[in-house]
């Protein structure tokens, strides 16, 4: 069994903004039906840590995991976003400052978010992102199918430190079940079925229960990439810049 315990975090509690669109708003209708089940992770050679096991910058990794799968996915091309461009994307949003451990204390997704959109990470920008609600599986499903995974932040338990599926202990919340007990991280989510979903984190990836998802996620984004795009279209046929146009109309 894998000891995660030692590993860093650094996801700050969620902020919300009432401007951030939401997937919901535009789910009536125009969005087709998910399948029963998506697998974006699979062609993506190698995941790397991303400094994650030393530094609290999870939420810079997940951009570079998402990246990643992205471009495998809907360029043909893997791009690897380097150890450097990560490094660079914590210490402008996070203020990390190499050398200084006291300066390590993580990130905010909605900051890095909009970071991403305005700056970008390894030259790699957003377009525009909308929160997803954890509790909706359709959502969650919708939200991964169609954008190519979903940006997401997690409420770790102590509980999940050695289990090799993320999923709510026996005594549910309480004691080492505690939402955030352990920390909070930041993780893509790329593939769902019917039994679970798979993350993307320290560079490797992890299952985690339908059950766990809704009791520990306390943020999600899907995000418009051109980076999962070919020829406008995305790797499942959805026209992501039609949907993209539309949003901009809101």
């Amino acid at each position: 069994m894998v000891d995660h315990s030692k590993m860093k975090l650094g996801k700050k509690p969620a902020v919300h903004d009432q401007r951030t669109l939401q997937l919901a708003s535009y789910l009536a209708t125009h969005l087709p039906t998910p399948p029963a089940a998506v697998n974006w992770s699979s062609k993506v050679h190698q995941w790397p840590m991303y400094m994650n096991d030393s530094l609290g910058d999870c939420t810079c990794a997940a951009a570079g995991h998402q990246i990643q799968a992205w471009t495998a996915d809907g360029q043909k091309h893997e791009v690897d976003v380097s150890d450097a461009a990560i490094l660079k994307m914590y210490e402008d949003v996070g203020g990390y400052r190499p050398g200084h451990p006291e300066t390590d204390n993580g990130a905010v997704e909605l900051f890095i978010l909009n970071y991403w959109r305005k700056i970008g990470c390894g030259g790699h920008k957003i377009g525009a992102f909308m929160s997803v609600s954890p509790q909706s599986t359709t959502l969650v499903k919708d939200g991964i199918y169609l954008f190519g995974g979903l940006y997401t932040g997690i409420a770790l338990p102590i509980s999940a430190q050695n289990q090799q599926v993320w999923d709510v202990p026996p005594g549910g919340i309480i004691g080492a079940g505690f939402p955030g007990s352990w920390g909070g991280h930041a993780v893509p989510i790329l593939d769902y079925d019917l039994r679970g979903l798979t993350c993307i984190t320290w560079g490797q990836t992890k299952r985690m229960t339908w059950a766990f998802l809704k009791l520990y996620c306390d943020e999600a984004y899907a995000i418009l990439s051109t980076d999962f795009l070919l020829a406008g279209k995305a790797p499942n046929g959805f026209n992501l810049a039609q949907l993209q146009a539309d949003l901009a109309a809101l």
